[in-house]
């Protein structure tokens, strides 16, 4: 009897007969000119049931539903507003027919209802209205949207959707005639990033409700989080069939203090029912618009100790003017007391019990969006009829797919808010409040954001009274790495990580890539962990260094002193002490001492790219003490061809030559050093040592030999010591590069090039001051050894003595 009884209410959504029976005090049908559609889930009914044979959906035995009857009033209180106005429709009515739509997916009778005409279904090509409705306001869940859009889009009956906010209606090749005055869920996803970006959250959970609606949202998250550096630890579709128990301790595992919830209240409802159930504490709960305002949740979790912490994101609460008088007004009619009243299965409140305060201190969510919905179909319809002061047009036929024309273009304010849609049927107008859950229970707005024109985003988290006391919990899988340490991905997620200090010369950049060491520039320097490269100091000795000056100055004294050798022997040319240090060849070698110091300033300033005559002396003195007795030919020969002079040129031009190819193919150049020091840059000039090896070697070749002659004269008269003189200056010589090797091996600063030119300048100085010196002391001061008759007793005294020895010699 009961599935007859079923069977026969289902069958009577197409009959015309039952549809002309009507009550005119039903809450669900109003009679008017032109008929609104409504889709309310006054109930509702879990569509994870599993039937055996097919059944009529009856809503009245589902779980009533406070939040949703309200916005049902809101049409009622908005329809009725409208049939009052004078400026709006004047003198034409609307009237509406309301289906308690309960399910997602399988309460077809009132949209079914909906689209036909007086039971019928025409063909398209007929030239009457399809159905009865000229615009439908619904529904409100995305899952029941998607399942009847369909039925509308096809003759494009325009369907207003004050709640359906699934990416997907957006998409005008499906749903051609679908429109929304709810945002869509990337705005309300944009809200909750911009919740969790301002409080540095990075270690987040998603549980959302598993269909359409929750799988877009969780779609919509990964992509805002995508460029951020927020991870997603959890994710878990919420159904009838959802482990809690397991759910939690996955969540506590991970350590995840951050929970974010994208569903509906009666899935909300259910889940904090397992959170008291399980004792779950110290959490932070974002919710979303569709349970952030629910009062019944409020209270349902009131009484949990350490739950946590409840922000969300939701929409204004408005104030509509006449809203509270028309419930008491509608209340006190006693409505909903005789259900022989009600005209249609699926419009049957079960609401007598309530009371006008009840209603209107419910959930205000999506309120205003019911509101805006009708309010848009009604100027769309004044627009079309060329309604003005003086009424409508009575003579134009009106076709939902007219109206819809019309929908497209609504520009009108409502309440202080201009009403219009974008190209894809969304809303141009309102904004989002963020709010949190005080601890007596009250709902406090703490900040708020708009998306349109642009994103705005504002929140006083001095409002805000944490479960952590006056610190912002953390949610983090990995604790941030210390300044100048980069970061080390650990497994999948970006927010696990290990830290490791950045070495010298390389700085981290966290802002751009904080896993990434970058290497400094050549000319820059960094210690370890820097966030930043320093320039290198350049170095090198420039004229004015008091090192450069005194060695300048060295140097010309070197020169004013060759110089005045140089008169001094002029003076004393023809005297014995002259001509034993060299006589002409005095003024060679005065001549190259002085212009050898001159090479002393090309080691100052920023760097740019521009022996022989006392091996001789050496072999001199003893060719005429030794070699003379012994090779009396050599001798004569060496004197006949003047041989020093030939030596000393031939000397010139092979050092001429290797100079000349090491300088054409191979010449000095500026160079830096970088490694010896990691924060300067010492600027010097690079010799090719491979090209510049013969040019060496004849030097030092020289200078070998010129101590191998010293020191055969070192058994000379004792007061004949030109080569004891010239052996000691060569090992001074020796001893003074020797010192400058050393010190070039340890130390390459910028005063290396000072360095080198005091070596130079103290070689110098040492056959100076330990060759000529000597000599001008007797030329000066001892002018009785300045004689040929001393010079001559030297002699004889050293012949003496030689002549003995040999004849020692010859008698042992």
């Amino acid at each position: 009897m009961k599935s007859i009884v079923v069977y026969h209410c289902i069958l009577g959504c197409f009959l015309h007969a039952l549809a002309q029976y009507t009550v005119s005090t039903s809450e669900f049908w109003v009679e008017g000119d032109y008929l609104i559609g409504g889709l309310f889930n006054i109930h509702q009914l879990n569509d994870s049931l599993l039937h055996q044979r097919p059944e009529a959906i009856d809503c009245s035995s589902a779980p009533f539903i406070l939040s949703s009857y309200r916005r049902f009033q809101m049409m009622r209180f908005s329809v009725e507003e409208i049939n009052n106005s004078t400026k709006l429709l004047p003198n034409v009515s609307l009237g509406y027919e309301i289906f308690d739509h309960c399910t997602d997916f399988v309460s077809f009778p009132g949209p079914l209802n909906l689209i036909s005409d007086n039971g019928f279904m025409r063909p398209l090509e007929e030239p009457h209205n399809l159905s009865k409705v000229i615009a439908v306001v619904g529904t409100y869940t995305s899952p029941q949207a998607r399942a009847v859009a369909p039925l509308f889009m096809m003759n494009l009956i325009p369907m207003v959707s004050y709640g359906a906010s699934s990416s997907i209606f957006s998409r005008k090749q499906t749903f051609p005639s679908f429109l929304r005055t709810v945002h869509p869920n990337e705005e309300v996803i944009k809200g909750i990033v911009s919740i969790v970006k301002r409080f540095n959250w990075k270690w987040v959970a998603f549980l959302y409700v598993n269909n359409d609606y929750g799988t877009d949202g969780l779609d919509l998250f990964l992509k805002a989080i995508n460029e951020t550096d927020i991870c997603l630890a959890y994710s878990k579709g919420l159904d009838q069939d959802t482990d809690c128990s397991l759910m939690f301790r996955q969540i506590d595992a991970k350590n995840i203090n951050i929970i974010i919830v994208f569903a509906p209240e009666w899935t909300v409802e259910e889940l904090m029912e397992s959170v008291k159930r399980q004792n779950v504490t110290n959490k932070v709960w974002i919710a979303t618009d569709t349970w952030s305002l629910n009062k019944k949740i409020i209270d349902q979790i009131q009484g949990s100790k350490n739950i946590g912490t409840v922000l969300g994101v939701a929409q204004p609460k408005m104030s509509i003017p006449g809203f509270s008088e028309f419930i008491h007004s509608f209340k006190a009619k006693n409505h909903c007391e005789n259900a022989e009243q009600q005209k249609f299965c699926n419009q049957v409140c079960n609401c007598s019990s309530l009371t006008a305060e009840e209603i209107i201190d419910a959930d205000p969510s999506f309120s205003f969006p019911v509101y805006s919905a009708v309010y848009s179909i009604a100027h769309a319809l004044h627009n079309m009829l060329q309604c003005g002061a003086d009424g409508c047009k009575d003579s134009i036929t009106v076709y939902p797919h007219m109206v819809l024309t019309e929908l497209r273009k609504t520009n009108f304010t409502l309440l202080n808010q201009t009403i219009q849609f974008d190209e894809n049927g969304d809303p141009m107008f309102g904004s989002h409040s963020v709010v949190f859950w005080g601890p007596s229970g009250d709902v406090q707005e703490v900040g708020y954001y708009t998306c349109h024109p642009s994103f705005h985003f504002f929140i006083n988290d001095t409002k805000i009274q944490w479960h952590t006391s006056a610190q912002v919990p953390t949610s983090v899988c990995s604790e941030e790495c210390k300044i100048g340490y980069k970061k080390t991905q650990l497994g999948i997620h970006k927010c696990c990580f290990s830290c490791t200090i950045c070495p010298r010369g390389t700085y981290i950049n966290s802002t751009d890539n904080p896993s990434k060491c970058i290497t400094c520039k050549d000319t820059e320097w960094s210690e370890e962990g820097s966030t930043s490269c320093s320039l290198r100091v350049v170095e090198y000795t420039p004229f004015t260094d008091i090192w450069a000056i005194g060695i300048m100055v060295g140097a010309f004294i070197l020169v004013f002193i060759s110089l005045a050798l140089s008169v001094l022997f002029a003076l004393n040319y023809d005297t014995p002490v002259v001509k034993s240090a060299g006589g002409p060849m005095c003024f060679l070698i005065l001549g190259c001492l002085s212009l050898s110091s001159l090479s002393v300033f090309f080691y100052f300033g920023k760097p740019t790219d521009a022996f022989s005559c006392f091996v001789v002396r050496a072999f001199l003195i003893v060719c005429i003490f030794k070699t003379a007795t012994k090779f009396p030919v050599l001798y004569s020969w060496w004197m006949k061809y003047h041989g020093q002079w030939m030596f000393i040129a031939v000397v010139f031009v092979t050092q001429a030559i290797f100079l000349l190819i090491n300088f054409t193919y191979a010449p000095p150049r500026p160079n830096i050093d970088m490694s010896w020091n990691s924060r300067k840059i010492i600027l010097y000039c690079e010799t090719d040592f491979k090209a510049a090896s013969a040019s060496l070697v004849l030097p030092l070749s020289l200078c070998a030999l010129c101590f191998v002659f010293s020191y055969m004269g070192k058994d000379l008269p004792k007061n004949y010591n030109e080569a004891k003189a010239i052996t000691f200056c060569l090992l001074l010589l020796m001893l003074t590069w020797i010192i400058f090797a050393t010190g070039r091996i340890l130390y390459h600063g910028k005063h290396i090039q000072p360095l080198q030119s005091l070596a130079v300048l103290s070689s110098l100085y040492c056959f100076l001051l330990w060759y000529f010196f000597p000599k001008c002391y007797i030329v000066i001061f001892q002018s009785h050894k300045n004689t040929q008759q001393y010079f001559h007793g030297l002699i004889q005294s050293y012949t003496k003595s030689i002549n003995q020895e040999m004849s020692r010699v010859n008698i042992r």
